[in-house]
């Protein structure tokens, strides 16, 4: 009664088990390969140890099952088995018989534990007599691959059988036997394998404004309040310009007069500030070289920035203009050289305050 109890209670404790081994399995195994096809044979071994009621020592058998993959959870199948029986005190005998098991799998991989219940029926032959009885039984067990076509599996069992008056033996109606089987999964066809996980679909990527940088101003285009900047401006930290060199805005010699190339570039220039929501007021602040008097640069180079202002005017920008020569007080290259004079005869646009 003792050796049923505690079967009994292994197979309890791990049927209550087997969800939490489900959701390793789910993770460890996304699915077998043609399961619902695969069948396969089961040879094995036996160590029986008969009920005391029965008065016989322990012994060997064997058997072969036939079985399916359900699927990722279940297998189902068909055994046939035998055993011997040889008394303590003389007299021999073997049971033959049959059984239709159902495994349930709490994971698969290469160690695969499961537990097992079947029914089915056998023969026993004992001191010249026979009966037939009705059998059920449940154990645990698990497999192991050892090879890519081959699996070692062992399970322990409890049984149960039943024969009913005028069995095998006089005054025994009910056995209670452990089962140790020892065996090996033989796949019939291609074994299946484990599906490997699906590639991950890379997501969409994200048109994240955080990330771009449009017009090149070095503030991204969420916090830029001025996109679309000219790329020779100087911008604050919400993008918006603080001061612009014209760069290549010439006149004619000695005088205010914008070339056809400077009409073109402010021609660009309006046409970039029209397009950016920035109503600052803008000084268009004049610059000569040392070439002259200071007096006469600082005249030419109010000249000058004043015909910037007109022409920009002209084009329709709404900002208030605010023409202002420097003359030759702030160089930005050395004027000893015509290469350096050239860089300091320049018009800068630079907005004012808030």
């Amino acid at each position: 009664m003792s050796k049923k109890l505690l079967l009994l209670s292994t197979v309890g404790l791990m049927g209550l088990s087997a969800p939490l081994f489900a959701g390793e399995a789910t993770g460890a195994v996304a699915g077998l390969l043609g399961s619902a096809d695969q069948w396969y044979v089961a040879p094995f071994g036996t160590y029986f140890n008969p009920a005391g009621a029965r008065n016989a020592d322990h012994e060997a058998g064997a058997g072969l099952a036939i079985g399916r993959i359900i699927n990722d959870y279940f297998n189902v199948e068909v055994k046939g088995f035998w055993q011997h029986l040889d008394a303590e005190t003389g007299g021999e005998g073997d049971i033959a018989g049959g059984s239709v098991d159902l495994q349930y799998y709490m994971m698969r991989g290469t160690f695969s534990p499961y537990t097992v219940v079947g029914i089915g029926g056998m023969d026993t032959r004992f001191a010249n007599r026979s009966s037939a009885s009705v059998l059920g039984e449940a154990g645990v067990g698990a497999t192991y691959d050892v090879l890519d076509n081959l699996s070692v599996r062992g399970d322990v069992r409890y049984r149960y059988s039943f024969e009913g008056d005028g069995g095998a033996y006089a005054g025994q109606t009910q056995f209670h036997d452990m089962v140790v089987n020892v065996g090996l999964v033989i796949p019939l066809g291609q074994k299946p394998q484990a599906l490997a996980s699906p590639a991950p679909v890379a997501a969409a990527p994200v048109d994240d404004c955080a990330t771009r940088d449009t017009d090149l101003d070095g503030v991204n285009d969420c916090e830029d309040r001025c996109p679309g900047t000219m790329r020779s401006a100087r911008v604050d930290d919400t993008g918006c310009p603080i001061r612009i060199e014209l760069r290549g805005v010439n006149f004619l010699y000695n005088s205010d007069a914008l070339t056809e190339s400077a009409q073109r570039i402010l021609d660009g220039v309006a046409g970039q500030l029209l397009s950016v929501p920035e109503q600052r007021d803008i000084e268009v602040a004049g610059h000569a070289s040392s070439e002259g008097s200071q007096a006469y640069n600082l005249r030419l180079s109010q000249r000058r920035s004043e015909s910037v202002a007109r022409y920009l005017k002209a084009k329709g920008l709404a900002n208030r203009l605010y023409p202002k020569g420097y003359g030759e007080d702030y160089p930005i290259a050395d004027n000893d050289s015509e290469a350096g004079r050239e860089k300091n005869r320049r018009v800068e646009l630079v907005w004012m305050g808030d």
